[in-house]
């Protein structure tokens, strides 16, 4: 870690940064934002480990139990910024129409006047961190480079687990890289003498802006990981949307995973699923032990990079090197790969922790520990009312420690995709598994994609909330041009993957899940893969092929009937009716910009079921 004080603004960057734009932005921002001193991350294992010795010693983390969690700590956030903050979340397009009616849109030069009173001053008594950093693999013709100006060093320690952080990527940029810039603050200036807090961060002020034409992303106030680890969602997806728009690729909120039956011809398949639908543990799948020979390996759990090869067919990388997941109701039993995985080496946040320094959050084990201290910092007990982990607590935690990882995970080339899988939270209507009947149709289906919500995430349950694509907050630009970017794109390739839906999640008369799901869902990917080599039956419905009861492996999941089968896969004719008035709500939002292949879809529906 390069760290010299600074008189004045000047920069003092390391000799190996020779890119000029990129120090005359950081001394730029520095003029404005006015830190103590400025410093530029390396990336190496010893400067991570000194931020988070520091981080210690202010109280901003704690050290767990080294013979219960290697090398792990505990941040315990405010109470008031826990999540990703959505409708302080900004598209500041040139046009208002570009960001479309998904999105929350100021003008740009409103927004910028705005931010330059926010960050005039805002970190002054704080170290400006330079942090390089690649999404995807170095040198990846699929990777794209960030630069992040942060005040935070649980940003920089987080960034270094989540992104190839490090001194290479100035190496990679030589003289005139492009790069994304992004700048990042807690908004919590320090007067000289004024004592810091563990947490730092503004009480009543949040902006994450990006602007989609100079692809540049802001934030301020905020030190949550979605809304200050800028190469998360603010980067790989709101502005590489917009980027993948131009250049001809898609940046999806999608894990993607590798299926190897037992003959060892193995697919790659990539999949959407918006919050609490059970994305990770999907990416992270271990087979029933009824499936011998087959194998399911990860290549990421939330962020997929899809492009054109020249072989006609899609490629795609994880962009990220690490996980930030959701501890609640992570378990042995849910995702023994990811239990395994954040044994060490994690950085978890707002969770609970144990007498004798470890973790614990609601779902981890059958029965909770007698006593705790909760993620605010008070002494916790089963009976006393309060949850002890905050339902969005993390963990934070590189991807190679995950026991599944594919070993072609960091393949600059990325991996061949052959299905597309677009699943959502849904009591009724939707059935099991549904293959389109073609890519329009397909486009169609994840475009119209709805989830029912969790009283976790709003307070009300079973109300459908309409995600197109799993992406409905990280899209930045207008959701119909993104329809049409989708269309325009699988004409361009020869061998387009197969789009599938599912939904585990159809219910009985007592509001209990029917299908087992979990470890099970193997029995519907294997079909999948199944009908992707043209090895299994399928039979036709307006919605799409389904395969019948004899079409899926029933071997090793003993009681679950023909009859139970029908509950899950029906398709009912008044269920869809109400469905596709509700799809309209969206698809009439989007007016003149839904493209006319999604609207000649909705009315061949329409026939189907009148």
């Amino acid at each position: 870690m390069n760290q010299r004080h600074i008189a004045g603004i000047g920069i003092d960057a390391p000799s190996y940064v020779q890119h000029e734009a990129g120090k005359e932005w950081v001394a730029r921002i520095a003029a404005l934002t006015k830190p103590d001193r400025i410093v530029w991350c390396d990336g190496s294992q010893e400067e991570y480990d000194r931020l988070c010795d520091d981080m210690v010693k202010s109280g901003m983390l704690k050290r767990l139990n080294p013979k219960l969690r290697p090398n792990s700590f505990l941040a315990l956030s405010d109470p008031g910024d826990v999540a990703r903050t959505e409708d302080r979340t900004f598209i500041c397009s040139e046009h208002k129409e570009d960001a479309g009616p998904t999105n929350n849109w100021v003008d740009p030069r409103q927004m910028r006047a705005t931010l330059d009173k926010l960050f005039d001053g805002c970190m002054r008594g704080r170290t400006l961190y330079v942090v390089p950093f690649s999404m995807g693999p170095l040198g990846s013709h699929i990777a794209h480079i960030g630069v992040e100006l942060t005040d935070s060093p649980y940003v920089v320690a987080s960034m270094r687990i989540m992104t190839r952080m490090t001194r290479k990527v100035w190496e990679l940029l030589g003289k005139s890289g492009y790069f994304v810039p992004c700048v990042h603050s807690v908004g919590a200036p320090l007067a000289p003498g004024q004592k810091d807090i563990p947490w730092p961060c503004s009480k009543d002020q949040k902006y994450i802006v990006h602007f989609p034409e100079t692809k540049e992303i802001w934030s301020f106030g905020s030190g949550y990981g979605g809304n200050a680890l800028l190469g998360k969602k603010c980067f790989s997806l709101r502005i590489a949307s917009v980027m993948g728009r131009e250049q001809g690729w898609l940046a999806e909120h999608m894990l993607i995973l590798g299926v190897t039956p037992p003959s060892g011809e193995k697919i790659y398949v990539s999949a959407a699923f918006p919050s609490a639908c059970g994305k990770t543990n999907f990416a992270m799948l271990i087979p029933p032990a009824t499936f011998k020979g087959w194998k399911v390996s990860t290549i990421g759990e939330d962020i997929a990079w899809i492009k054109p090869g020249k072989d006609g067919r899609f490629y795609a990388i994880n962009p990220e090197s690490g996980v930030f997941g959701v501890a609640p109701g992570t378990s042995k039993k849910t995702n023994a790969n990811c239990m395994a995985m954040i044994s060490s080496n994690t950085i978890f946040t707002n969770v609970a922790m144990t007498l004798d320094g470890d973790v614990w959050w609601e779902g981890m084990t059958e029965t909770p520990p007698a006593k705790l201290i909760d993620w605010q910092g008070q002494e916790w007990t089963p009976t006393c009312g309060r949850k002890a982990a905050h339902p969005n607590s993390r963990f934070t935690v590189p991807a190679a420690q995950c026991p599944s990882i594919d070993p072609e995970w960091e393949n600059p080339d990325g991996v061949p995709i052959s299905a597309f899988l677009f699943g959502g939270r849904r009591s009724d209507t939707v059935p099991l598994v549904a293959e389109a009947l073609d890519w329009d149709t397909g486009v169609y289906m994840a475009a119209t994609m709805g989830s029912e919500t969790t009283a976790a995430a709003t307070g009300k349950l079973g109300v459908v909330r309409r995600d197109p694509m799993a992406m409905i907050p990280f899209v930045g630009y207008n959701m119909g041009d993104y329809f049409g970017h989708w269309l325009k794109l699988g004409r361009s390739v020869s061998k387009r993957p197969k789009i599938f839906c599912v939904n585990w999640f159809r219910t009985d008369e007592n509001g209990k899940f029917i299908w087992p799901g979990f470890g099970e869902n193997m029995r519907v990917l294997k079909w999948v893969v199944d009908r992707c080599s043209g090895k299994a039956r399928a039979t036709n419905t307006p919605i799409g092929r389904v395969p019948d009861f004899a079409d899926l492996e029933w071997h090793g999941l003993e009681g679950f009937s023909g009859e139970k089968y029908k509950r899950i896969s029906e398709i009912n004719r008044v269920e869809w009716q109400r469905e596709l008035k509700f799809q309209d709500e969206l698809l009439a939002a989007l007016g003149s910009r839904l493209p006319r292949e999604l609207a000649e879809r909705r009315e061949i529906l329409g026939r189907s079921f009148a």
